[in-house]
């Protein structure tokens, strides 16, 4: 035989030295819950390793995060119940709990790299992403209120605002918007790709975010489709996005494929909250090696094509 690969497998040094793909704390981001309170931390059961936070606690996470060598951390805010309402007033609070997050972290540690979601679901009554009229989420009414919120997280410092709810034409409005009050330095990270998938049950737990009626198939995609998550990146690009989301991302490889080999911008991908629990539930049956497993889960989402992965294994994956 002429060709033996395995000659190239022969040595652990040999190995590691032929290894196309790389993973690295600087490509991972460190999701965080934060919540009103002071030295709270309320363990989520269903997502093994994370908490609701209080800021001082978010600080602590995030000292960890910045010793470790991790550049990025996605702020989600837990929100009472009594500060909801239909329009997700809440979300352009100022002193609300993610702008006083963000203000916190940056204060401390000024070179890590927040994110900060935009969609009204953790701050709305219904549940939803985006405003509901008479049943239905409606688009073009949303646009307004998702504006005023990523200027709230963007006047607090958020080095990006990322709009997760899908509304059509949302990312053209956030640019348009905050560039007209002076934020044209503020980076708009798209979940361009977010699938209507069975996966974010954990998160919606941890958020208590679920919507109070119907569910989420008219604006999240169709987990069918393939060549709509094209049409929605193209559409992302021309309305100014900087980087591009697929969410989920296990199941969904072949569209952070698509979106590497199709778009020239960086694209990020979630390991969704459902993703890491089904790892952690396997690993804890004694089916898997729990280590092994996850670090494999996030080379395989490098692999396919993303430089950014939201993954709440960010602390304890080693790099490779």
């Amino acid at each position: 035989m002429l060709e033996r690969p395995r000659r190239n497998r022969r040595s652990e040094s040999l190995r590691k030295m032929l290894q196309e793909t790389q993973l690295s704390q600087r490509q991972l981001v460190l999701p965080l819950f934060v919540k009103e309170g002071d030295k709270l931390r309320e363990e989520i059961p269903a997502i093994p390793g994370s908490y609701r936070l209080s800021i001082d606690e978010a600080l602590r996470e995030a000292e960890k995060a910045a010793e470790s060598g991790i550049l990025g951390i996605a702020l989600f805010p837990v929100v009472p119940n009594e500060k909801k309402d239909a329009r997700a007033s809440e979300s352009k609070n100022p002193k609300g709990i993610a702008p006083d997050s963000i203000r916190a972290i940056k204060k401390r540690f000024p070179e890590l790299v927040l994110f900060a979601d935009v969609a009204m679901d953790p701050y709305s009554s219904d549940g939803h992403d985006g405003l509901v009229h008479e049943g239905r989420v409606v688009n073009d009414p949303t646009l307004p209120i998702l504006c005023e919120q990523a200027l709230c997280l963007a006047q607090a410092g958020v080095d990006f605002v990322a709009p997760s709810d899908m509304m059509d034409g949302r990312i053209e409005a956030i640019r348009s918007h905050l560039d007209s009050q002076g934020f044209s330095e503020t980076g708009i990270l798209s979940y361009t790709a977010k699938y209507a998938s069975s996966l974010y049950g954990p998160f919606r737990q941890a958020l208590d975010s679920a919507p109070r009626f119907g569910d989420k198939k008219t604006y999240q995609m169709n987990p069918a489709n393939r060549i709509e998550a094209l049409r929605e990146a193209r559409l992302d690009i021309q309305e100014g996005a900087d980087i591009l989301m697929v969410k989920p991302a296990l199941s969904y490889l072949d569209i952070i494929s698509d979106l590497h080999h199709h778009c020239d911008v960086p694209i990020a991908a979630y390991q969704v909250s459902g993703e890491f629990a089904m790892i952690h539930a396997a690993a804890r049956m004694g089916w898997i090696d729990l280590d092994r497993a996850l670090q494999e889960s996030l080379l395989s989402i490098r692999r396919a094509g993303a430089q950014i992965i939201f993954t709440y294994a960010a602390l304890s994956v080693k790099a490779n």
